[in-house]
């Protein structure tokens, strides 16, 4: 069995009608622990031995949020410059991470058209996480696509948010029973595009 570690940053969690349902229905599911960040440390005042004992104590790390500005809310942000601790999660003695995979669950409120070298964004989803693919390969994570949500804002109202919630719910038993071949997403542009053929 693996052992899921969501860490959900969301500082607007009373207007949120996508992130937070996401993050309850990950609540108390056998395999996962899911840690609402900025309930946690509300003064950004993270305890870093904690948070690298909990990394190790999980296979697959999951940052789950809203796309701020093309990257990710403040405390998450602030989680990863002082929980990535040189010789901790790189470095000639940083191998705390190694083989552990990583994904983010995010939502972002433009279309999906809008995060294509053609559109206003002029990046894909892929591209602008790019950061966060190079975090990864530092600190000898094994990265994976996005599960992402487009048009997050209207999400709810045409009944997209009620099937993504239920996709992600099944994604995480399928990881943490070990029924996913994780190394297999790799490559796609996005995590939902590796489920949809899977499941096909």
């Amino acid at each position: 069995m693996r052992r899921v570690l969501i860490l959900f940053a969301h500082p607007a969690q009373h207007r949120s009608e996508i992130n937070t349902p996401l993050f309850k229905a990950s609540l108390n599911r056998p395999g996962v622990t899911a840690v609402d960040l900025y309930a946690r440390y509300p003064t950004f005042n993270i305890d870093i031995s904690a948070e690298q004992q909990q990394l190790l104590d999980h296979d697959v790390i999951v940052f789950m949020f809203p796309l701020y500005w093309y990257s990710t809310p403040a405390l998450l942000k602030e989680w990863q410059d002082l929980v990535l601790e040189h010789n901790f999660a790189y470095g000639s003695q940083g191998l705390a991470l190694k083989d552990k995979h990583f994904f983010c669950a995010l939502s972002a409120g433009g279309s999906e058209k809008g995060y294509q070298h053609e559109g206003y964004n002029h990046f894909t989803i892929r591209e602008l996480l790019q950061p966060l693919e190079q975090t990864a390969n530092l600190t000898h994570m094994r990265y994976l696509p996005p599960f992402a949500l487009f048009s997050s804002r209207t999400a709810a109202d045409d009944g997209r948010a009620q099937q993504h919630q239920q996709t992600w719910t099944q994604i995480l038993d399928d990881i943490v029973a070990g029924q996913i071949d994780l190394d297999a997403a790799a490559p796609y542009a996005t995590f939902n595009q590796f489920w949809q053929e899977r499941s096909a």
